[in-house]
């Protein structure tokens, strides 16, 4: 490399960094679009959309939610991992696409641990064993010795064995030993009207599908799949008491394309926190059926991906979940 050369170089290199830094400094100066994969009106959605209109407030620009559902998460990640690292697009993403995809699927087109930058702990979504609120099935000792007692009669309605939902309603029957027939259904909505409809006689959900129904007095729930009670549903007993030492819960998180400046995502991670700090916020959240965390930083939260990969993937060799 000549003189000339190398100096054109340098002078590239300079130029690029102070781009870099000017569209960090003026940041954001256009709207950000936040991807997810669940559809309009879910749990999920209405929780991003709180969020959003708070951020847009903060931070003077738009906050576009851009659903993208199916595909067991896959559509709405992928999208974000193609995306460019400019801050501009952001995933709020579920357990599924960030940690329990890597176990139930052979290959996905996104590396959820490497195409990610963690940004923010938003709430955990316990889930929970419901029933019509005319069922016979009183409790969960109740519901394991009517399946022992006839494999197979009585059924379990779950969204599918390769979701989360799935994925409990497998280790309830593996570790009570019992003989529930698990039933798997394209949506939460179907399933839930078909035990509302007597077709099935189980669901295992996110508390958030069937909060307002169980408020209604129209389903029962049976336990909470936390390992302590939930604010709001303190007279749910706990799965543990029953199984001891099931936890599985299923949480809301908000990340960037890999690569996302560091100051972007500390000021994004600053100003999620301070939403989800405010009570009245918290308490709209817990009223959708998520319990907001408390404050982390953005390194905590990637911290917390890794162990759950570690404690999802036992799970999953436990319960004999190959990727498919």
């Amino acid at each position: 490399m000549n003189r000339r050369t190398f100096q054109l170089t340098l002078a590239a290199a300079a130029f690029a960094r102070a781009g870099l830094t000017r569209a960090q400094g003026t940041w954001p100066d256009k709207p950000i679009r936040v991807v997810l994969s669940q559809p309009v009106g879910s749990g999920p959605d209405n929780i991003a959309r709180l969020l959003g209109a708070g951020l847009a407030q903060a931070l003077g620009q738009p906050f576009i939610i851009d659903n993208k559902p199916g595909g067991q998460n896959i559509i709405g990640a992928q999208v974000v991992s193609r995306s460019s690292p400019d801050g501009y697009t952001l995933y709020f993403a579920t357990t599924a696409a960030l940690v329990t995809n890597s176990y139930l699927f052979k290959s996905l087109p996104y590396d959820p641990l490497k195409d990610f930058a963690p940004v923010a702990f938003v709430a955990n979504s316990p889930f929970a064993v419901v029933v019509n609120a005319d069922s016979p099935i009183q409790s969960m000792r109740d519901l394991i010795s009517r399946s022992r007692s006839d494999p197979g009669k009585l059924s379990i309605a779950h969204e599918g064995p390769r979701t989360f939902g799935g994925m409990i309603a497998k280790l309830i029957n593996a570790r009570a030993n019992a003989g529930a027939n698990l039933v798997s259904y394209s949506s939460i909505a179907t399933a839930t009207q078909d035990v509302m409809g007597g077709h099935a006689d189980v669901l295992v959900c996110d508390v958030a599908s069937t909060a307002e129904l169980a408020r209604k007095g129209r389903l029962r729930m049976l336990a909470v799949t936390s390992p302590k009670p939930i604010t709001g549903w303190e007279k749910v007993p706990v799965l543990a008491e029953t199984l001891p030492g099931f936890d599985m819960v299923g949480w809301m998180a908000i990340v960037a394309p890999a690569n996302t400046p560091a100051p972007i995502v500390t000021r994004l991670n600053a100003e999620i926190n301070k939403l989800l700090a405010d009570p009245a916020l918290a308490e709209r959240v817990l009223s959708i059926g998520p319990i907001v965390a408390p404050p982390s930083s953005s390194q905590q939260f990637d911290a917390f991906l890794r162990s759950e990969h570690h404690r999802l993937g036992q799970v999953a060799a436990e319960i004999g979940l190959l990727p498919e």
